[in-house]
Parts: structure tokens; C-alpha cells; sequence
């Protein structure tokens, strides 16, 4: 039961509710949302002396350098809030920890945010200190698509433009337990500055590891202004008059699907059949049947917000623009992000169940959501500034909002309701709590958020841009908050596609997970494109819907038709906005929806080598679907070079 404070009076029972109340909000106070921790860097100069993180963001760029990171991965034994007991369930869990640092993470299943620069060479060194012993390892079935060696892991540096071979983002590599591996990412110094992020990719144990909460975000920071022949770094605009940047939050949203089994090993559940832990007892991810279709709504378990569970977002502003760099790395459900204001003077505390949730929602947070603008998607700046309410994130996304709350008070973050064929589970999406934001009295921004905004950044424009590239920009800015100085990647045109055409169905049929009907085959032949050409794609997917991600090279979309054969990227759709504002835009991981159909084109540039496209709902991609990829060098008739020695 969830009490306002405002009704609370002197008698007994009265006191008694009161008692319980301040423990509701004495735990909300403890799950304050903290950014990730920082992943300790060290930066080579030429004179060869290493410096902090710190110091190399505050001080003058970098050209060029070298980055040197040391993660262990081991199992780590912690506790996580469960808002159905209102207490902390013991779990143990694999999980990422900085090698440099000594003191206990606070929370020790979000991984270090990786900070970089463009033009940096990143030496990541990964240490797997997990046991060899595995009773999945090899799959029991001797199948490459039954999930298996659940402690052997890699890395995979999700969205950056770099190689993937070699020692670079090669998911094609196992590192196994007792071994050392470090990875050399060469990052180009026009390499897009934007909200990334880093997880496990073994084919195999993939889904299991990243539930455990392995995962992080990566920034690739920029401070590259735009000139009249290239683009430049959203960074670079986004300053308050202090010449600090925007107030930044990092937000890592993840699924940690955790379960205690009973002497034969059976999940346990509670009388509504949501996963339960006695006293005592110590919930893990050891098995693929704690994954599944419908299987994270059934569990119980809830979205952390950097680790922590229905938390508090302190320290905002009223009419204070903030930078709220999201990124979902959850492994399959979906999230339909809003903020509302919140009814004063109320507090939730143990929600039981999601129609506690649902109920106290609708009770508690009030009036239309809150104005979201949307600066990039999966980390590459946006062609234009897109205004919603709400913001669609599925498995592998990233979002950077620009947010503004118009007075002091506190506000709900919410994952509203969704219908089945718009997210990852295909069922009916109840509405539910992620966490609220407290927010200080400021400068009010008056009514109109949008030409606050504009204004806001009209004005960092004409301190922050040079004066040759100044009006160009504010032009945009004025031009329905354009962002065309800042977008990374030229459109594609119709003469670049050279009549090569790319399709990619995504389903689940009579052959299991698969990729245009056929599982994964890490030994058969990849689907091969030429270095320096560019295709057209067509993306489709069985139900129940699958999120697309492919590797190095982003694509832009084009069209996407819904099962009537109608456009649907401008404005979305009556009862989904998810598509809404995306024809034009670039990314490198989409949801098709079952019975859609995503136009989209890519163009193949510097790098070559092998790696894959996959759906991002990782248990689909363990179990086969999932198609390896080449990029060759041309052969100057059409075709590609052969292999030589």
C-alpha cells in the first residue's frame, strides 16, 4: 500500500502507517540513481607519461594517443532491490569490474562507462578470471545453436566505426576462462561523437552474460566545431554560457533476469508465478529457460536505471536544459519512456506486482507527458531535432534526449503501456514505474518548451560555433531545429546505390532462429559486399517482431511500410509512435515490426573483414539468428579479390 504523506494523522494506526512510510521513502532515498562508474583511462602522451581521464578531457585536445583500459570479468556476489518483498535479493553474477579500482562498486553489475576521443588508439585489455568449468561447454547437443560456454566471453564495441578484424571488434574470437586478451580499437579522427556502449558477443553465451548486467556505455566525446566541409560534433554546441556543457545523464537502462531454483533446479516462483528468492537464498543466471518469449514480463523482475531499481534522479533543475544520454541494454523487453509530473507529497514503496505498478501510475502521475527532444540515435546526431512524448527504446538503442522541467517538484519516469505488436514480447504492455526525477526551483521556461529550447540554443550557437559556420546553424536551428552542421553521414542518393540489393528477413521457423531461413553457420559462406560500393536493403521479420543490428557500418532509412503498404517514418503510426521522425535518419539497430517492411541503404567504407548482423533480442541471436558478413576489396570487374598468399 502506497500512502501520501499529506493524509497521515496522530493515532496509532495512523502512526504505524506513518512509520511505514518514512521506510518506503528512507529506501527511496538510498536507490538514488548515480552515474555509472568511470572506467579508469590512461592517456599516453608522446612524452610517454600516463595521465587520468580527467585531465585529458579538461585540458588541451588530443590529436592522436593511446588509451589503456584493464576490465576483469569474475562472478560477483551482490544484492538487488525487489520493490514485491520491498527488501534487497541476495544474487551472484557475473559481471565487469575495472581492474584499477580496489573499492566495492556501488553498483557492481553496471560496467565502467568508457570515455574516448576521436583519433585514439583504445588498448582495452579483458581478463576472463572465470572458472573453465561448465557443464554447458561444449552445447550438449554438440549444436553451435544450443546456448552453451556460458564462461568463455569477447567484446563488442557496439556502434563504433571501426575494424572488426584482427584484434579490434572481432566477435568472431573467444576468450576463455584464465585468458588475457587485449583488443586495439583504432578509432578514425572523424570517427562520429555520440552515446555507444560495450557487451559480451560469444556466440552462445551472449544473452546470459549481458542479463547479468555485463554491459556499459562508451562516449565518444567530440570537440570538433563544423566548417563549411565537414560536420561538426554535437558537443560542440551543447554549452551553457559558463562554457560548461549541457548537465549530462547517463542513462544505462538493463534487464537482470536473476532466479532461484529449488534442490532439482526448478525456477521458484510465488503464488502470482513471478520469480521469488527465499531468505537465504541467492539468485543467478545459469540456464536459457529463464529467457523466452513473455518470459521478463512473467519473471516480476524490473528495469534497473544504473543498477538500481525504482530510484531517485536528484539534483535537476526547473528551465535547466539536461543532456539524458539512454541506452538500452536489456536483453528483450521493450521500453516506452515518459515523464509526467508527480502528484505531490507521495511516495511508492513496495509495488507488488505490475498492477500495483499500473495502478499507482495512473493514480500518482499526472496530466500530458512531458516535451522529449531527441538530438541523436544510436549515437549519430540527427538531421533534424525531433519532438515527442515519448521515446521508443528497444533492445540495443540509444537515445539522447535534451530534457527541460518546467518547475520544482518530482516527476515520474514511466514505461508506458504499449500494444503486443509494438514491442519485443508480442504481448499487451501494462504501464509501469522506472524511477522519478526530483526537480529544484530555477528559472521556470514559461509554457512554451519548444521556444525555450530554440532559444536556449540560438544563443550557445552564437557563443559556441565560429563566426564562419554561425549563421549557417542558427539558419537551422530556426528552420524547425535543424541539425544539418551536425549530422555525421551524407543522404544516400539514388546514382550511389549501384543496383546491389540487400535483404534480411528475420524469423523463427520450421529450421529454428534464422536469418532469410537459415540458422547460423559460423563455417558457411557470408553474404559478401564490396568495399566502397553501397546497397539498398529490405528488412523484414516474423513474428514476433525483431530488432535488426548489424555491425561497423550504419544504414539509413529509407521507407517503412506497415502491412497496407503505407509509409509510416514521418509520422508514425495512431497507436505506436516508434517510427515516427525516422525516414532520413541513420542507425544501426531497428525494430521490424512483424509484417513491416524497412527500406534501408549503407554505404561500405575503410574497413573489410568479417562480422555479423543479428537480432538484438540476444537469446534469438544464441539460438541461430544470426548470419556472418564480409566486406572484400573489389576486384575491378564487378566482383571481389581472392584470398592470396
Amino acid at each position: 500500500m502506497v500512502i501520501g504523506l499529506s493524509m497521515l494523522a496522530g493515532t496509532t494506526s495512523m502512526l504505524s502507517c506513518m512509520d511505514r512510510a518514512t521506510a518506503q521513502q528512507d529506501q527511496q532515498i538510498k536507490r538514488i540513481v548515480t552515474p555509472p562508474p568511470a572506467a579508469q583511462v590512461l592517456r599516453a602522451r608522446s612524452s610517454g607519461s600516463l595521465l587520468a581521464l580527467d585531465a585529458i578531457i579538461t585540458g588541451p585536445p588530443l590529436v592522436s594517443g593511446e588509451a589503456v583500459i584493464e576490465l576483469n570479468i569474475d562472478y560477483t556476489d551482490s544484492k538487488i532491490y525487489n520493490p514485491a518483498t520491498g527488501d534487497y535479493d541476495a544474487v551472484r553474477l557475473r559481471s565487469y569490474k575495472d581492474a584499477k579500482q580496489t573499492a566495492p562498486a556501488k553498483v557492481p553489475f553496471v560496467a565502467p562507462t568508457i570515455d574516448i576521443s576521436p583519433g585514439e588508439t583504445v588498448r582495452l585489455t579483458l581478463r576472463n578470471l572465470l572458472k573453465p568449468e561448465n557443464e554447458n561447454c561444449p552445447s550438449r547437443d554438440g549444436k553451435i545453436n544450443t546456448p552453451h560456454c556460458f564462461n568463455r566471453t569477447n567484446l563488442h564495441s557496439h556502434g563504433l566505426w571501426i575494424s572488426p578484424a584482427g584484434n579490434s571488434d572481432n566477435v568472431l574470437i573467444s576468450i576463455n576462462p584464465g585468458v588475457d586478451f587485449q583488443y586495439e580499437y583504432n578509432v578514425p579522427p572523424d570517427h562520429p561523437a555520440g552515446t555507444f556502449w560495450y557487451h559480451p558477443h560469444l556466440h552462445g553465451s551472449t544473452a546470459l552474460q549481458v542479463s547479468s548486467g555485463m554491459a556499459g556505455l562508451l562516449i565518444v566525446r567530440g570537440n570538433r566545431p563544423p566548417t563549411s566541409q565537414s560536420p561538426g560534433d554535437i558537443d560542440t554546441l551543447l554549452k551553457e554560457s559558463t562554457g560548461a556543457p549541457y548537465p549530462e545523464r547517463p542513462v544505462l537502462l538493463q534487464q537482470v533476469q536473476y532466479a532461484c531454483r529449488d534442490a532439482s533446479g526448478k525456477i521458484e516462483v510465488d503464488a502470482n508465478g513471478a520469480y521469488a528468492c527465499k531468505p537465504g537464498e541467492v539468485g543467478g543466471i545459469e540456464s536459457y529457460d529463464q529467457f523466452g518469449p513473455g518470459s521478463w514480463p512473467e519473471s516480476g523482475r524490473y528495469t534497473s536505471v544504473n543498477g538500481e531499481v525504482l530510484p531517485l534522479f536528484p539534483g535537476a533543475q526547473a528551465g535547466r536544459i539536461e543532456r539524458w544520454r539512454i541506452a538500452h541494454a536489456g536483453v528483450r523487453d521493450s521500453v516506452k519512456l515518459q515523464f509526467k509530473k508527480m502528484r505531490p507529497g507521495v511516495v511508492y514503496g513496495q509495488l507488488a506486482d505490475a498492477k500495483a505498478q499500473q495502478d499507482w501510475v495512473a493514480a500518482n502521475c499526472l496530466g500530458d507527458p512531458l516535451p522529449q527532444f531527441a538530438i541523436a540515435s544510436d549515437g549519430l546526431t540527427r538531421r533534424k531535432i525531433a519532438q515527442r512524448q515519448t521515446t521508443v527504446l528497444q533492445p540495443g538503442y540509444r537515445e539522447d534526449l535534451l530534457m527541460v522541467f518546467p518547475e520544482a517538484g518530482d516527476y515520474c519516469v514511466i514505461d508506458d503501456q504499449a500494444p503486443a505488436n509494438a514491442n519485443i514480447n508480442a504481448d499487451v504492455k501494462s504501464r509501469k514505474l522506472l524511477g522519478s526525477v526530483n526537480v529544484g526551483v530555477g528559472n521556470p521556461p514559461g509554457s512554451d518548451l519548444r521556444a525555450f529550447v530554440t532559444a536556449q540554443l540560438l544563443a550557445a550557437a552564437d557563443r559556441n560555433v565560429p563566426v564562419a559556420s554561425r549563421q549557417k546553424v542558427r539558419d537551422d536551428l530556426s528552420n524547425d531545429l535543424r541539425l544539418t552542421s551536425f549530422a555525421p553521414h551524407l543522404d544516400m542518393s539514388d546514382t550511389e546505390v549501384k543496383g546491389h540489393r540487400q535483404a534480411a528477413d528475420l524469423r523463427i521457423g520450421g529450421t529454428g532462429f534464422g536469418v532469410n531461413g537459415v540458422p547460423y553457420d559460423p563455417t558457411g559462406a557470408p553474404r559478401v559486399l564490396i568495399l566502397g560500393s553501397a546497397d539498398e536493403w529490405t528488412l523484414t521479420a516474423g513474428v514476433p517482431g525483431h530488432p535488426f543490428h548489424i555491425h561497423v557500418n550504419p544504414f539509413q532509412i529509407m521507407e517503412i511500410r506497415n502491412p497496407s503498404h503505407v509509409d509510416v517514418s514521418v509520422d508514425g503510426e495512431a497507436d505506436d509512435p516508434q517510427y515516427a521522425n525516422l525516414k532520413g535518419e541513420w542507425r544501426d539497430t531497428l525494430f521490424v515490426k512483424a509484417g513491416y517492411t524497412i527500406v534501408a541503404r549503407s554505404r561500405y567504407r575503410r574497413y573489410v573483414g568479417d562480422f555479423v548482423l543479428h537480432c538484438h533480442i540476444l537469446d534469438h541471436e544464441d539460438q541461430g539468428m544470426m548470419q556472418n558478413v564480409r566486406v572484400a576489396i573489389p576486384d575491378g570487374a564487378g566482383g571481389v579479390a581472392m584470398n592470396h598468399h
